[in-house]
C-alpha cells in the first residue's frame, strides 16, 4: 500500500538519497484531493426505514471510491503498539476511517447521528446499522411477499411505473 520513491540527483536510492513514502493510487487507503468530509455519496438519505435501499446505494458509492473494503472488513485497521511511532499506513487508515464516517453521516438523517457518533470504526458503524435496521427477518419477508402478491397495475398507471413499484417490493 505504501510505495517508496528514491530522491537523489540520479533518481536512485542510496548514497545519501531521501526516501519518500506515498500511498499507491490504487490503494483503498488513497484519498483523492477531491475527497472531503462534506461529500455526499448519493442522494438517498437513511431514515431508519429504508435500510436495504440505502445500504445498496452506499455500497455502490463506496465501491466507486475504492472504500468498500472498510465496511466489508477487507481493509483492516492498521494498529500501532504503544511506544512505537505511527506508520504512514496507520495515519492514513485513521484518516480514511474518519472520512468514510463523515460520508455516512451526510446520508443519514440527523436524528440518527447519535447511533453512529461513538461507534469508532466504520465497520462497527456498518454492522450496528445492519443489525438494527436490516429487513432480513421472517415477518418482513412475509410482508413483502404479501405486498407482491397484492400488487396490481392501476388503470391510470403506466407499465414503467408499475414495473418500478414491483421492483421496489
Amino acid at each position: 500500500m505504501v510505495v517508496e520513491e528514491g530522491k537523489s540527483g540520479e533518481g536512485k536510492k542510496g548514497n545519501g538519497s531521501k526516501t519518500i513514502e506515498q500511498i499507491d493510487l490504487y490503494s483503498p487507503l488513497y484519498l483523492y484531493p477531491s475527497d472531503s468530509p462534506s461529500l455526499t455519496l448519493m442522494q438517498i438519505t437513511f431514515s431508519g426505514e429504508n435500510y436495504d435501499l440505502w445500504a445498496d446505494a452506499v455500497q455502490n458509492g463506496l465501491n466507486a471510491k475504492n472504500k468498500l473494503g472498510f465496511v466489508e472488513g477487507a481493509v483492516k485497521k492498521v494498529s500501532v503498539t504503544e511506544g512505537e511511532e505511527e506508520t504512514l499506513d496507520s495515519v492514513v487508515w485513521r484518516q480514511c476511517n474518519a472520512m468514510i464516517k463523515a460520508w455516512l453521516s451526510n446520508v443519514i438523517e440527523p436524528r440518527l447521528h447519535l447511533s453512529i457518533t461513538f461507534s469508532g470504526t466504520v465497520i462497527k458503524v456498518w454492522k450496528e446499522l445492519k443489525e438494527h435496521y436490516s429487513t432480513g427477518n421472517a415477518p418482513r419477508v412475509h410482508q413483502l411477499k404479501s405486498e407482491l402478491n397484492d400488487c396490481k397495475q392501476a388503470k391510470n398507471q403506466s407499465v414503467v411505473e408499475y414495473y418500478t413499484r414491483l421492483k421496489a417490493i
